[in-house]
């Protein structure tokens, strides 16, 4: 299931709207075949591996994971079907789908069929590598990582506004490997007539990656980027990510839409420079406590690279 899993996170983010889904197909101890959620949603995961099976489908165990769907489309038949029609002889699923066409259904009818199910096998794992959709299904918004590269001391530039650069290249490579994996990014107006950013994926293979560029502003933004006015009012997408400046994130930490941090510390200090964040809305210093949780932690070269999960009842 844990290979399952890594393969279901190729699919980010090019499969939204829909989940991106891995399913691995094992028949006598061997992996017959593999696939993952497709561009745009379609085929799903389970349709790429059966097709790639072929007969050798027969009798196998399917590991996906989501609940294979239940319902059918104009695009596609439901997976549930597709793997009973296979003559798939069990099937290991991760998590349970929360959409009500699917939860609980698509489980109900392989079992009908005959077929023997397995599930809540690494539930969790499952989730966060489908939390940008997972995200809008349960809570109707985006998915929010909130990157910060900052120096020893917390300032995200010098006094005159320099920024370039605080961190080094392959703390930068790793940043545009995030925007790559997210549908947008965004950015306040302040960061956008200081440093014209241009957003864009400069990795190799990667570039036609390059997310959506969102403005937070009241004002008309310019061509090519859309203007959000609010942190709440960003929607059409299942995954964003904020990279500056301060204003921007110190608004989406107080409007507390951060469920990712990314934080990149180079070993420098700084003295007078301009603060990583503003005024969050932390009414005292208790509220600060236990907010977030580190779920990774590695070095970049001679920058660190912290990654915080905002920590949140259920």
């Amino acid at each position: 299931m844990a290979a399952t899993i890594a393969l279901s996170r190729r699919g980010r983010p090019a499969s939204a709207p829909n989940p991106t889904v891995g399913c691995i197909l094992v028949k006598d101890g061997r992996v017959v075949a593999r696939g993952w959620t497709q561009a745009g949603g379609r085929p799903h995961a389970e349709a790429v591996a059966l097709a790639a099976a072929g007969e050798a489908a027969r009798g196998a165990t399917a590991y996906v994971s989501l609940e294979p769907c239940a319902h059918t489309s104009t695009r596609g038949p439901a997976c549930s079907d597709s793997l009973i029609a296979a003559g798939v002889a069990r099937v290991v699923i991760a998590a349970q789908d929360p959409d009500p066409r699917t939860d609980g259904v698509g489980i109900a009818r392989l079992r009908e069929a005959g077929v023997e199910v397995l599930f809540h096998v690494m539930p969790a794992e499952a989730r966060a590598a489908m939390a940008p959709w997972w995200t809008r299904q349960t809570l109707g918004r985006p998915f929010v990582t909130l990157k910060l590269a900052t120096s020893l001391d917390g300032c995200i530039a010098m006094a005159d506004g320099s920024s370039r650069w605080i961190t080094g290249d392959r703390a930068r490579a790793h940043g545009h490997l995030e925007r790559a994996m997210h549908q947008a990014i965004l950015v306040g107006r302040g960061t956008f007539e200081a440093d014209a950013p241009k957003l864009d994926v400069r990795l190799p293979g990667l570039k036609e990656r390059s997310p959506q560029k969102l403005m937070l502003t009241r004002r008309a933004a310019p061509d090519g980027w859309t203007a959000v006015a609010s942190p709440e009012a960003i929607g059409g997408v299942d995954s964003l990510l904020v990279e500056g400046g301060a204003g921007a994130a110190s608004a989406v930490l107080a409007a507390d839409r951060v469920d990712r941090l990314l934080l990149y510390r180079a070993p420098i200090l700084i003295g007078r420079g301009k603060a990583a964040l503003d005024d969050i809305g932390l009414a005292n210093l208790a509220d600060a406590h236990g907010r977030w949780r580190l779920a990774d932690s590695r070095m970049l070269g001679s920058d660190r690279l912290d990654v915080y999960e905002r920590a949140r009842e259920g």
